[in-house]
């Protein structure tokens, strides 16, 4: 019974389970979408991936934290260096974190 339980907690509580529908690689953020504050720890050009230490994602109910987020166009890594202060959007996109928006702050 136990063992039941705790299965059935694991699939209820599975993030992948939750994960918005699919969505066009194409779709850029929209203009009204909220951008959050970030700075680069880390590029993986070949693996088209980033380290970001990231305020709070309110969209995603993520609280601030350092994570590695998978970019939508391998060109949004293109001008990004480690330490650049940026501004992102990141959505659940067939259920991995993806950045949509990636912009350098002043």
């Amino acid at each position: 019974m136990k063992t039941l339980l705790l299965m059935t907690a694991l699939v209820i509580a599975h993030p992948a389970l939750h994960a918005e529908p699919l969505r066009a690689a194409s779709e850029e953020a929209a203009p009204d979408q909220a951008m959050t504050e970030a700075v680069i720890r880390k590029i993986d050009k070949d693996a088209g991936k980033i380290t970001l230490r990231h305020g709070a994602i309110s969209n995603l109910d993520m609280p601030p934290m350092t994570m590695v987020f998978r970019v939508q166009q391998a060109a949004m890594l293109e001008t990004a260096e480690v330490g650049d202060a940026v501004l992102f959007h990141a959505e659940r996109i067939n259920g991995l974190l993806t950045i949509t928006t990636l912009k350098k702050t002043p």
